[in-house]
């Protein structure tokens, strides 16, 4: 499994917030609210995305920015426009001054703003979480990703908005795979651009390639240089020298780092899961071996990084 893959699998979206949001310039909102990963995609109109440190984006109509938390930002008709409004954690909505907003209401079903026919769509996906694999991807992309709407839209975009607005049952379920579609369709488009992290290009080699997904597919295996030589089918040195320069670290090490991030993962995903179990899930002959890498790794016990105890 491929770290763009795990973004899919676990932890998916659940639960995830989203909100349309219709707008009548001028509008400015400042972002506070310390997720890990926004979407903000453009359904009518358009908007500045403004991170506190960085290069501001314009949107155009279709157009889909992926914002990498916690820091703040700002999101506007323009950069110069005060904002009205300051989103919080928990989704909490205040004036700048900290009292009760009064310019922008309920609108409907998932829906907020100003008034029903502004000229400004937008739709917000928020992820409350992400899981170590994932934040393995997320750690390589820049601040701000966007996705434009030229020369080839997303349909997802229409989809998702045809979709916020409807109340039926199963419909958060249905919310939150397409976002998770959107999310990937932008991260993957970014993903083929040279910028990628060599770990992503390193897929395209041949022998470095072959062995990245030996380790990401079979971490329970209990792997060697020379096992992974043979299994790629080159020598011991060749493998070495190309999965290094390729993916900017020995083989490894990689594994290593793989089979934590999982470890971690399956932690939260599987709470009545014995260490026992998710340690031979991911490779290590006992739960005292992958305690100890563990708590080197991240700083706690697999026990406390369950219960979410700080480091």
């Amino acid at each position: 499994m491929d770290p763009l893959t795990a973004l899919l699998e676990g932890p998916r979206a659940h639960g995830a917030f989203l909100l349309r949001s219709v707008l009548q310039p001028p509008w400015s909102l400042r972002i506070e609210d310390e997720a890990p990963l926004t979407v903000v995609a453009v359904v009518r109109g358009d908007a500045w995305l403004v991170p506190d440190s960085g290069t501001a984006t314009r949107l155009d109509t279709g157009d889909v920015a992926v914002v990498r938390g916690p820091e703040p930002y700002l999101v506007a008709d323009d950069p110069a426009t005060p904002p009205q409004a300051i989103i919080r954690p928990g989704q909490a909505c205040v004036t700048p001054d900290g009292g009760h907003l009064t310019d922008l209401t309920d609108l409907g079903v998932r829906t907020w703003g100003a008034a029903t026919d502004g000229p400004t769509v937008l739709l917000t996906g928020t992820y409350p979480a992400v899981g170590e694999v994932s934040r393995r991807l997320l750690a390589a992309v820049p601040a701000v990703v966007t996705f434009r709407a030229e020369p080839e839209p997303s349909p997802l975009v229409g989809l998702l908005a045809a979709e916020i607005e409807r109340d039926v049952p199963g419909q958060e379920a249905i919310l939150d795979r397409l976002l998770d579609l959107l999310l990937v369709t932008v991260l993957r488009e970014w993903l083929d651009r040279p910028a990628a992290p060599a770990w992503y290009r390193a897929h395209g080699d041949p022998v470095a390639g072959h062995a990245l997904r030996l380790l990401q597919d079979q971490p329970d295996h209990p792997w060697t240089v020379a096992g992974l030589a043979t299994a790629t089918g080159v020598s011991r040195a060749a493998l070495a020298r190309r999965f290094t320069e390729a993916v900017g670290e020995p083989p490894m090490t990689y594994l290593a780092t793989w089979r934590l991030a999982l470890a971690a993962d399956l932690l939260r995903q599987h709470p009545d899961a014995t260490l026992g179990a998710i340690a031979r899930q991911v490779g290590y002959r006992s739960p005292f071996a992958l305690s100890a890498a563990f708590k080197r790794e991240y700083g706690r016990s697999p026990q406390h990084y369950r219960l979410r105890e700080p480091a």
